[in-house]
């Protein structure tokens, strides 16, 4: 079981990685919102404020780095699908469980991997200061949001029958999810219906999580850690569970079309 996982893994990983366009993108996008959005929009605020607007969405931008990387790998789940690879998966002997784990763990890695690209250029640049970082909360910070973005582009895919619906789905997905996740402003600031939907919102406590593990002036948490790291596990259980179920019902689907098909031809 462990090596058939491992085999999965390394296998999305290699198609993640050989698509060099698509990681230049995953670099390029966090630092365009980072110096235009953020330069545009903290170019209007009081001068005399004590915080830095650039700074105060860092977490924002990191989370948003997980999310798009993380739902662009679950698009291979849905390209397996319509290109008949996750037939070969049903017929062999790792159940769906293990198969969504792979999934779920190579989207993880591969929205990780993006992120350290993105903060050696923060680095680089002083955005970001190591000092202000607590590392150990910062690297769990971000796998748990890494886990939990990974969760809801499976969920997407498992739920998507082409190539065509995914993108259509994950574009009704992706961006509520960001705008309303506080990665550009406090939630507290929102009107209540909007509010309450941010409340909602899986990813909102993963960038809460990260930005609990800076410490500047200019980020200010909308949760606490405890509830951050409870609704990210509940929900990353949630959805695994969900996704290998709803795996399973195309797997036995898939399955009877076969051994119908056999039957016809017989």
């Amino acid at each position: 079981m462990i090596v058939a996982l491992g085999v999965v893994i390394s296998r999305e990983l290699k198609k993640t990685f050989r698509q060099k366009s698509r990681l230049l993108a995953s670099l390029v996008r966090p630092l365009i919102w980072l110096f235009v959005i953020g330069g545009g929009i903290g170019s209007i605020l009081p001068s005399d404020s004590n915080s830095n607007y650039q700074q105060a969405i860092v977490p924002g931008i990191l989370g948003m780095t997980l999310l798009f990387g993380s739902m662009l790998s679950a698009l291979t789940t849905v390209y397996d699908k319509e290109s008949g690879v996750m037939r070969m998966f049903i017929i062999s002997p790792m159940s769906s469980y293990g198969i969504i784990l792979s999934k779920l763990a190579s989207s993880t890695i591969a929205g990780l991997v993006q992120v350290i690209g993105l903060l050696i250029i923060l680095f680089t640049l002083r955005i970001v200061d190591v000092g202000q970082i607590h590392i150990p909360l910062f690297i769990f910070g971000l796998t748990c949001t890494a886990l939990t973005c990974s969760t809801i582009g499976l969920i997407t895919a498992v739920l998507s029958k082409s190539l065509d619906n995914f993108a259509a789905i994950m574009n009704f997905v992706i961006f509520p999810v960001f705008f309303l996740s506080g990665a550009l402003y406090p939630i507290d600031n929102l009107p209540p219906v909007l509010h309450w939907v941010a409340v909602a919102n899986p990813f909102s406590y993963g960038v809460d999580l990260i930005k609990h593990s800076i410490t500047s002036v200019s980020v200010t948490p909308d949760f606490g850690k405890v509830p951050d790291i409870i609704v990210l596990f509940a929900f990353t259980v949630i959805g695994v569970t969900f996704s290998s179920w709803r795996f399973s019902q195309e797997s036995t689907s898939a399955a009877l079309v076969s051994i119908l098909s056999k039957g016809r031809k017989s």
